[in-house]
């Protein structure tokens, strides 16, 4: 005979492996600090800055 397997707790294991999946992969995705994302808006907008900073206006004809 068999080994006995408990179909409840064999499912919860199933969907705590597959829970713990899909974290690591929102942790990759969505895991930045909230410094870390204003850093990076506070260097577009520097940049953006910047960029219009060296557009030349237009000569009028």
């Amino acid at each position: 005979m068999g080994e006995v397997v408990n179909l409840n707790k064999a499912r919860k294991a199933r969907d705590k492996v597959e829970a713990r999946r899909v974290a690591d992969a929102n942790r990759l995705t969505f895991g930045r600090t909230k410094a870390e994302r204003l850093t990076t808006q506070k260097e577009r907008d520097r940049d953006a800055a910047r960029l219009d900073g060296h557009k030349l206006d237009e000569p009028e004809t």
